[in-house]
């Protein structure tokens, strides 16, 4: 099948990148010339692990490639995918649909026969019946129909989510654009993974619900590890005895400086922004939201208070800032929080992470970055572990606190426990919920 991608985000380009190893015939499509170079040349503009593998694969095959040029992608084309940002916009926490409506117009004007417009993209319910009214006005005479299909990709494994996933969902409202998803999905459907087809609302929502209820856990946790620090109990050994439960699971138990990325904050915001106009306000997300802005500022304050109370004049090494490992993506990572504070407090900081300085330099101004963990805590007065890449979790802890001015450490991520770093030489740890 020829398939459009229009955008060239984590979204558009994982899914491209993906269909056409499917054997699919897919041009992605993107407004900035830059990027399209880039990508046409080989190089990917984000880090995903595989991704530059598998890309290369299929543009040597023939089955990929990338232009400027929305018109020439759709020409043909028997499913055509809005993959393009959907941010939260200023002032009310809604998602702005901006960026949607341009291109749903523009996809209308391309149309050149049938096809099935795909909305990939995280949006509010009731934008694909947006969606199919902005081509109607567009392209009057268009012959297409309109498909939810959210993505459900983990940052750091999303080819093999895309490649191995718990589920599709899609939204149709007819059998004839069910037929073509079906043919798009065929190589999945054929490995019996499972596809459930909805109405467009339920699609739309199946999406919102499912990131609400794993940022949900994850602030449970913390809430719980705050409580575990009261009392004296273990957080790591509560998230284990919880997730034994078959009902409720291990995943995402994992107590630490609270979640963020390109999902979490933007989809709860909006799920709550959703219910808010819908008169059913969705209490437990917006409770969400706001104690996962208070488990980011406590951070700040166990860090503060491994320093005596202050870090104004003292040295911090930063142990990654990108919200999660594996990943380049910065937005609403903790360390936006916890990193600015610590420079605003007088603290002179050093950061070290495997991906995150491209944007990280930009983000973060008025810190020092270095190359690795041990040039970081170099004469340092404490160490903060903010995201768990994997070079941070066997790290030489005697090395690390000899090297130190002070030997204190901030696991907020929990990696290590507190008898490894007190038999290393550590005079001060401090993990969540321990």
């Amino acid at each position: 099948m020829k398939i459009a991608m229009i955008g060239t985000g984590y979204v558009g380009l994982v899914s491209g990148v993906c269909f056409s190893d499917f054997g699919h015939e897919v041009v992605c499509v993107d407004k900035d010339p830059r990027k399209v170079a880039m990508l046409t040349g080989g190089e990917v503009p984000i880090y995903e692990p595989g991704l530059d593998v598998l890309m290369a694969r299929n543009v040597a095959a023939g089955r990929l490639s990338f232009t400027g040029d929305l018109t020439s992608a759709v020409d043909g084309a028997e499913a055509v995918f809005i993959a393009v940002g959907t941010p939260t916009r200023r002032g009310d926490g809604h998602a702005d649909l901006t960026y949607v409506m341009a291109a749903a117009e523009e996809i209308g004007r391309a149309l050149t026969g049938y096809a099935v417009v795909v909305t990939k993209s995280t949006v509010p319910v009731g934008t694909n019946a947006a969606v199919r009214a902005a081509i109607e006005k567009a392209a009057p005479d268009a012959k297409f129909d309109v498909a939810s299909n959210p993505e459900f990709l983990r940052e750091g494994a999303a080819i093999d989510d895309f490649m191995r996933p718990d589920r599709v969902v899609v939204g149709v409202t007819s059998e004839r654009a069910q037929k073509v998803m079906g043919e798009i999905y065929r190589p999945l459907f054929l490995r019996d993974f499972p596809i459930l087809y909805t109405d467009l609302e339920t699609a739309e929502m199946i999406k919102y619900a499912a990131n609400a209820f794993l940022a949900t856990k994850i602030t449970f946790i913390n809430e719980i590890a705050r409580l575990c620090e009261k009392v004296g109990a273990d957080v790591k050994q509560v998230s284990r005895g919880m997730g034994l439960d078959n009902r409720i699971g291990n995943k995402f138990l994992h107590a630490g400086p609270g979640y963020g990325g390109s999902c979490f904050p933007k989809d709860t915001s909006a799920l709550a922004r959703i219910g808010q106009e819908h008169a059913a306000p969705i209490q437990i997300v917006e409770t969400v939201i706001k104690v996962n802005e208070e488990v980011k500022r406590r951070m700040v304050e166990k860090v503060t208070d491994l320093c005596g109370g202050s870090v104004n004049g003292k040295t911090v090494a930063v142990l990654g800032v990108t919200f999660k490992p594996n990943t380049d993506d910065m937005r609403d990572a903790p360390s936006l929080t916890i990193v600015p504070a610590l420079v605003g407090g007088g603290a002179r900081v050093r950061v070290v992470d495997p991906q995150g300085r491209r944007e990280g330099e930009k983000l973060l101004p008025g810190v020092t970055w270095v190359d690795d963990a041990y040039t970081a805590a170099d004469g340092a007065d404490i160490v903060v572990i903010l995201t768990e890449w994997n070079e941070f979790r066997a790290l030489d802890l005697t090395r690390l606190a000899r090297s130190m001015a002070q030997a204190r450490m901030a696991d907020l991520r929990n990696i290590y426990s507190p008898k490894d770093a007190e038999a290393a030489g550590f005079l001060a740890y401090s993990g969540v919920g321990r």
